[in-house]
């Protein structure tokens, strides 16, 4: 999420009213319900987790160790535990 000033974006009508209600605070305003994107989706971060939360389970599938995953993913313990067993 990102700060925009309503300024740049909402015709003054729009302002002046909101001004009925808040001043100089932050609103939050969500997104329409099919419209909402999950965490990641827009960066394509999340698809990059996805890939190597796979890679994780792949490799510990062909005998590598929670450890020696967690020292080559700078992981910890907990977090390949995580992956592994929650997927």
């Amino acid at each position: 999420m990102r700060y925009t000033n309503a300024n740049e974006i909402l015709p003054k009508e729009l302002i002046e009213k909101l001004q009925d209600f808040v001043q100089g605070e932050y609103i939050y305003i969500p997104a329409i319900k099919d419209q909402h994107k999950n965490w990641g989706e827009l960066s394509g971060f999340r698809e990059k987790i996805d890939k190597r939360n796979s890679e994780i389970i792949q490799a510990y599938k062909s005998g590598n160790t929670i450890q020696e995953l967690a020292e080559s993913y700078y992981l910890s313990v907990y977090a390949i535990r995580k992956i592994i067993y929650h997927k």
